[in-house]
């Protein structure tokens, strides 16, 4: 049985997606931490089955919109002391900008290269998110972050 102890101070980002886990991981640059963190992948899981968790010991300032587009199951648990002393559940953003990159040629932002990325929801249920420039619907599951 693998063992992975309790932090002290920091976070926890919980009930992530199976196999996203390292997809959140690079994305907050966690490689390159100086500080304790697990990337805990294929947990068992009464609510999702599956889940990938990642401890990360110390009090970081996370973009929460950011981490509801990518998984909006997530929850982010406040730890102090070894005591959750908060705890966040995330969902969809309204409006996600320079996160992602719209891929439609004729789109003004692949000509203008100062033009802020911007999506804005149109469905929650389906993920899909719409180019404030072209209106190309794109889904949460088939976007590549940047």
């Amino acid at each position: 049985m693998l063992t992975i102890n309790s932090i002290k101070n920091g976070i926890v980002i919980d009930h992530i997606k199976s196999g996203q886990g390292i997809k959140i991981f690079n994305y907050l640059g966690l490689d390159k931490a100086d500080y304790s963190v697990a990337l805990i992948m294929n947990v068992e899981s009464n609510k999702l089955g599956r889940k990938d968790i990642i401890k990360i010991e110390n009090n970081l300032e996370l973009d929460f919109t950011v981490l509801g587009f990518l998984d909006p199951n997530i929850t982010i648990d406040k730890i102090q002391n070894e005591t959750i002393i908060g705890k966040v559940k995330l969902r969809l953003p309204d409006k996600v900008e320079n996160v992602v990159n719209c891929n439609n040629p004729r789109c003004i932002t692949s000509i203008e290269r100062n033009i802020q990325h911007t999506f804005y929801l149109v469905d929650e249920k389906t993920g899909e998110y719409r180019c404030k420039y072209c209106d190309e619907i794109y889904k949460v599951s088939d976007i590549q972050i940047k």
